[in-house]
Formats: C-alpha cells, structure tokens, sequence
C-alpha cells in the first residue's frame, strides 16, 4: 500500500492529474445510480445538470461517497494525511434528447484552472470526479494538459462561446493553452479521476444518446487557507474534516451529527 501511494503521489506531482482508479464496486454504483435518479425525480433533470450543490450535507448516501475510503486513500497519497472536503457538485451532461439544449448550443466546459475559482495559498486544491456513468470522448470526457499545473495561475477571459458551463463563463485564452497536448481521461462508471487546481482542463459537449454524469468532490489539506479577492468573494460553507486531524483552523468543520470519519 505504501509503495502505491507513493506511485500515485509521484505520477500526481509530474503529470498533475490521475485518472481509472476503481472506487465504486457493482453494489456500490448501483445504489449510487439508484440514489441520484431519486434526485431526477425530484428535483428534475434540468436541475440536476449543475445545481446539485454541496449536498452531502444533507444526504448520507453523497457523504458516503465523498469519503469512500478508496477516493480517501487516493486524496491523502497526493494532499497529506490531513484533509478538508471543501465543496461538492453533481454535474451532468444530457443528451438533447432528454435536455433539449439552450438555443440548441451543447453544453461545454471551457479551459480553465479550478484555483482561479477557488483561490487558495498554503495547499492545494484537488478535484476529484467520481463516474456515475462511463465517459468517453463521445459524451464529453475530460481533457487535461499534463504539466500545466507547473505553469502557475494563467490569464483568464470571458468566454465568446455559447453554453459554457463555468458559472462565471471565463475560459483561458487559447493562445496560452497547449491543446496539441491534451490527454484524455476516460473512466467506467464506479472510477474516479483526480487533477490539481492548477491542472488547465476541459470538457466538450455531449453529443451522444447517453447522459455523462458525474459527482465532483475537492479536497484541501488543512494548511490551506483562502486567499481575500474583493472582486470574488469566497465562502465555503460546507468543509467537512474528512481525514486526520486540523491544527491550523483555517475552516469550520461542518459535519453533519451522524458524521464519522473513515480515515
């Protein structure tokens, strides 16, 4: 276990990303497909395309995933054994078949860094996207730019295209991407990947018959702290100490009363 670890710890700090880790097995992924239909239900699909936020708060079954020993074990071979659950979001692909697209654009996600969103210093930010269903360059897979975390924090803009995905709508300039090296990332259903908030990334649209859908967990290591921006102000209500033990006290530890660490 601890020569995996530091496999994984390594490849994470050349390449900036990790990806085809197993997680969920057959049982697991079944009640955890199971349980977000119970959200289609409700909520509706066009709902659940991105507005899923920090939930598992509030439900025991998306805690569960967001400390699956097995993405814990992954989290604290590349962050530390101390680790924050920072923030969660169910994000969705539907084929137009099932969510006709806005004046019929197909949604994408942009180039970006997630650290240009959540803005840290004394750690980094990692995401983690957990496969609810298989993913692969006909439904949207993503793509990263290995190295590019090395690259620090790049210039970001307004997007000119349609249906960007990013609240914010900002893209990195394309001058200053390296598309040319772009490395796709496929899983199964039940896998995860894992890039560093640093790591420029993307996502095309789907354009297939099937939903891509996928649950996205980041994590920080408890030295990390936010950065003040008064042109983005931040807030993270929903940090769980999820791994090991917090002595900086740079976050609330908001776990619900049922809540037991795994790790």
């Amino acid at each position: 276990m601890q020569s995996k670890a530091s496999e994984l710890k390594h490849h994470y700090e050349d390449n900036g990303y990790l990806t085809g880790i197993h997680v969920l097995d057959k049982d697991e992924l079944k009640l955890a497909t199971q349980n977000f239909s119970t959200f289609e239900d409700k909520f509706g699909k066009v709902y659940c395309q991105y507005s899923l936020h920090n939930v598992h708060l509030q439900s025991k079954w998306v805690m569960d995933l967001a400390t699956h020993p097995l993405v814990l074990q992954a989290i604290i071979a590349v962050l530390g054994p101390n680790v924050f659950l920072l923030d969660s979001r169910f994000i969705c692909k539907y084929p137009a078949s099932v969510v006709p697209h806005k004046s019929n654009v197909a949604p994408f996600v942009a180039w970006h860094q997630d650290i240009r969103y959540w803005g840290f210093d004394g750690g980094p930010v990692t995401s983690v996207w957990l496969a609810l269903d298989d993913v692969d360059e006909e439904n949207g897979v993503l793509q990263v730019i290995p190295g590019s975390h090395k690259l620090g924090l790049l210039e970001h803009g307004t997007s000119a295209n349609s249906g960007n995905m990013l609240t914010s709508n900002q893209e990195i300039p394309k001058h200053l991407v390296e598309a040319e090296k772009a490395t796709q990332c496929p899983l199964k259903a039940g896998q995860i990947s894992i890039h560093d908030g640093l790591t420029v990334h993307f996502s095309e649209p789907n354009l297939s018959d099937r939903r891509r859908c996928g649950f996205v967990i980041r994590y920080v290591p408890t030295t990390a702290y936010p950065v003040d921006d008064s042109d983005r102000p931040r807030s993270f209500p929903a940090t769980v100490l999820v791994a090991g033990e917090d002595n900086f006290n740079h976050f609330q530890n908001n776990a619900p009363e049922n809540f037991t660490k795994k790790l």
